[in-house]
């Protein structure tokens, strides 16, 4: 959850060939553009049918599929950026590092909800529509937000009490660290990341097992949401690896000192991009339903636009 990796090429200061920067820049925005292509073709499909907008399950997935997409043309373009303007003014960094921060945390918290659905569905499925209603759903993804931006905006509120009014006029190089410098801010972020993890862990964990144990006998249907849950788990552990972000990079710095902007690289299009890229297997492959409606859109059958 920490967007210290948001442009992970240019942490440290070892500036690529020519050649190579190009090509890298040219691979990122290929594989955004691929994602983006998709995901737009998912939310196309989402608002054309009703059967998708009237359930919370698809409900939350789009959120998620949104969400994804605002972050990952974030980080591109604080990845080009990083390649071609280099310093920007600390306001518009300020900008670009909070939406960032949103988007990177709400994904862990909107996987706990979707986990936390399915395990009603098979577990309970009597009182499932009682329970996931288009309302409840909708103010569970504004409970989404609100925690983010508790989260986040403490950030700002710290910085504005401890820097110069002259810092927000400066030029830096748009990482999370160089806006938001203060100590205590990594102390909070400490804690909050802490208590995220046992929360959303725990939803993961608990309502996995408990759907494992109703799988087994139980119809195709609960081994279906045990295996989304399997992808949510495997979605979520590189989500995770922002947290200790950090630690990683010191990690590759140490192990590959003569190639450290290819292997910050590789953590970029590891962490960032393939997390956003889980999501449209989850549904937009796995799904009959949306599998069905999403071919005519994705191989222009019919236009998106």
């Amino acid at each position: 959850m920490d967007v210290s990796s948001v442009n992970t090429t240019g942490i440290v200061g070892y500036a690529d060939s020519f050649s190579k920067a190009v090509t890298k820049n040219v691979i990122v925005v290929f594989i955004g553009i691929s994602i983006t292509y998709i995901n737009a073709s998912l939310i196309h499909t989402f608002s054309k049918h009703q059967i998708f907008y009237t359930n919370p399950r698809y409900i939350l997935f789009i959120h998620l599929v949104i969400n994804d997409m605002i972050q990952v043309s974030l980080t591109i373009i604080l990845f080009v950026i990083s390649h071609t303007i280099y310093r920007i003014n600390v306001s518009v960094c300020c900008v670009f590092i909070l939406l960032a921060l949103f988007t990177t945390e709400n994904t862990p918290l909107n996987l706990a909800c979707t986990a936390a659905e399915c395990y009603i569905a098979v577990c309970m499925p009597l009182r499932h529509v009682e329970i996931c209603t288009i309302k409840r759903t909708l103010m569970l993804i504004g409970l989404i937000w609100t925690t983010t931006m508790l989260s986040v905006m403490s950030d700002l509120f710290i910085t504005l009490t401890t820097q110069p009014l002259d810092f927000f006029h400066s030029q830096v190089f748009c990482l999370r660290q160089t806006v938001f410098p203060s100590p205590l801010i990594i102390k909070k972020r400490d804690i909050t990341y802490s208590v995220f993890l046992v929360i959303v862990w725990g939803t993961i964990l608990y309502t996995y097992f408990r759907i494992l144990f109703t799988a087994k006998t139980a119809s195709k249907d609960a081994k279906k949401a045990r295996n989304t849950i399997l992808l949510h788990v495997f979605q979520l552990l590189l989500c995770m690896a922002t947290y200790v972000a950090p630690q990683l990079l010191d990690i590759l710095q140490q192990w590959f000192p003569k190639n450290r902007t290819d292997s910050l690289f590789a953590y970029y299009i590891i962490v960032q991009i393939l997390p956003r890229s889980v999501s449209p297997i989850i549904y937009g492959i796995r799904d009959n339903t949306f599998r069905k409606y999403l071919k005519r859109y994705l191989f222009c059958k019919d236009s998106i636009l």
